[in-house]
């Protein structure tokens, strides 16, 4: 059976393919442009896809398509409704990069809190070795024991990261799901409007829909403290990228941490791009990428092929 995976470099390099390849008669492609997608799908049973778009026209003129497996979690990339439509099974992955996410968010909280660069930029300096006393004091450091740690998203990821900020002596609060007061929960949940008030640490891990896109904005941004943390490890249009720049340079919150933007690869008048925005770390989308996550996706796609070869519906969402 032919497999086709039109964007294997979005993996990295080091990945091992012996399992998928074990599968089927599989063609890699490092990127492949939109145009030729419909093409480079000819003749195959299944696609496999992070980031490349199939639509409904691809499928149209590829009728021998009978699987798409995502290589992620997120689906926005194909067209699930046409995909049903025309018998097409859609599968993805789940869970796969949790520990990678879970230690990012909280390599970020650290290093802004505890100010790594900040202190690494005058050390590179030459200010310790002009200093007169053993300890360098430009940049404040707090604690994180007994500080409010505020999640937004309680999935996997987000209790990954609460349970680091209890074993820390944190105290977690959990938002309500956008649109409720959080009183449909198993656990006690914080309307996001008290929760942005009250953390020290606000960490996302929402998915991205119509009714959190710009979650966090200019009024959330004015009524976080002062010195409050923001960390998004998520999807990059949960925060308007033009507010909290002008909240990090204005002080209206101590820093943040961000992994994702709104497009990536970003334009180069993304907002968060500008080199002078103070108490920032901005990372490019590489909380997930460890070796052992990115060998987590490949091995999660040939088990989807598997499963599916054998008549099974394994992670289908269509």
């Amino acid at each position: 059976m032919k497999a086709v995976f039109l964007d294997y470099g979005t993996l990295g390099p080091g990945v091992d393919t012996s399992r998928l390849d074990d599968l089927a008669e599989v063609a890699y492609f490092e990127y492949s442009p939109a145009r030729e997608i419909p093409v480079r799908l000819n003749g195959a049973a299944i696609g496999i896809v992070n980031k490349a778009r199939i639509g409904a026209e691809t499928m149209d003129v590829n009728p021998g398509l009978k699987l798409v497996v995502l290589a992620a979690t997120g689906s926005d990339n194909v067209d699930l409704v046409a995909a049903e439509e025309r018998g097409i099974g859609v599968s993805n992955i789940r869970n796969y990069c949790t520990p990678a996410v879970v230690q990012h968010a909280f390599a970020l909280i650290l290093a802004l809190t505890r100010q790594l660069f900040g202190y690494q930029s005058i050390v590179d300096a030459g200010a310790w070795q002009r200093s007169n006393t053993f300890a360098l004091f430009d940049y404040p450091i707090r604690d994180l024991t007994g500080k409010i740690l505020g999640i937004v998203g309680y999935g996997s990821l987000g209790r990954g990261v609460a349970d680091i900020g209890r074993a820390i002596g944190m105290e977690v609060k959990i938002a309500a799901r956008p649109g409720t007061d959080g009183s449909d929960a198993a656990e006690t949940r914080v309307p996001l409007a008290a929760l942005v008030r009250e953390a020290d640490v606000l960490s996302l891990h929402c998915p991205l829909t119509d009714a959190t896109r710009h979650l966090i904005g200019a009024e959330q941004l004015k009524a976080m403290k002062r010195d409050a943390i923001l960390i998004n490890t998520a999807r990059g249009a949960l925060i308007d990228s033009a507010a909290l720049v002008d909240a990090l340079r204005s002080g209206e919150i101590g820093g943040a941490g961000i992994d994702v933007l709104a497009k990536e690869p970003p334009p180069d008048d993304e907002p968060l791009l500008a080199a002078d925005i103070p108490n920032l770390i901005l990372t490019p989308h590489i909380a997930w990428t460890s070796a052992e996550s990115r060998q987590r996706t490949l091995d999660q796609v040939a088990e989807n092929v598997a499963d599916y070869l054998a008549g099974g519906d394994l992670r289908r969402l269509v």
